[in-house]
């Protein structure tokens, strides 16, 4: 019997914690990298492949209705060749892509990507921090697995903002419908977990950077209601 299975393209921390969360989702995991030093991984069995490969095997073994692919890998012009690659030979398959800025975005769209996740260097560790709470697990399986327009975005604190100067722990997210804050973004770039116990207590400042997950109208909603010009 084939099985359902996620078909992960590259190796890295997006790469990791997907499979960490499909296999909650009784999917089985095939990993796969197009790096050579990625062969000697003692932990996990990777395979290797190249992008002028054609997909005859994985056909033998998967069940393509069923299964998803996600392209993963560290350069967009690799994951665009991959989509289209993948697009023309399984024609049912779903495929997750992720792209570093939105133009990328539409070429993956283009190339035939069912859904494409925008994110820029500066939130590199995003799906690696929403994986931390719970109520941050369902909206990253409504991103994965679930038809949606869901965002996510940077916005960015200024000196007129109606939330500067306030204690992070001070404010009520839940006012703000539709919008889950995830991380705090310094201007240093380093980021921050929103709920970890250093910065519940960070006094938002002019050039704090607050990243969250949400619908597009709702995000716009939010960026007026805290007053940000970004």
């Amino acid at each position: 019997m084939k099985n359902k299975t996620a078909l992960i393209f590259g190796f890295n921390k997006y790469a990791l914690e997907i499979a960490h969360h499909v296999k909650d989702n009784a999917y089985a995991v095939k990993l796969f990298s197009n790096l050579d030093k990625d062969m000697d991984e003692d932990e996990y069995e990777i395979e290797n492949f190249d992008l002028s490969d054609d997909w005859n095997s994985l056909e033998e073994n998967i069940d393509v209705e069923k299964s998803i692919a996600f392209c993963v890998l560290g350069d967009d012009a690799q994951n665009v060749f991959l989509t289209i690659s993948l697009r023309a030979f399984f024609k049912d398959l779903t495929i997750i892509a992720i792209a570093s800025n939105k133009e990328n975005a539409s070429k993956l769209s283009l190339a035939g990507a069912n859904k494409v996740i925008p994110i820029v260097e500066t939130t590199a560790d995003i799906i690696t921090n929403i994986l931390e709470l719970p109520i941050s697990n369902k909206v990253l399986h409504s991103i994965l697995f679930e038809e949606n327009d869901l965002k996510i975005a940077q916005i960015k604190i200024c000196e007129n903002s109606n939330i500067k100067d306030e204690e992070i722990l001070d404010i009520d997210w839940s006012r703000y419908k539709g919008i889950i804050v995830l991380s705090l973004m310094h201007e240093d770039m380093s980021s921050e977990f929103i709920y970890s116990s250093k910065v519940r207590h960070h006094i938002l400042q002019d050039g704090d950077t607050l990243v969250v997950v949400g619908y597009e109208n709702d995000i716009v909603e939010f960026k007026k209601l805290i007053g940000s010009e970004s």
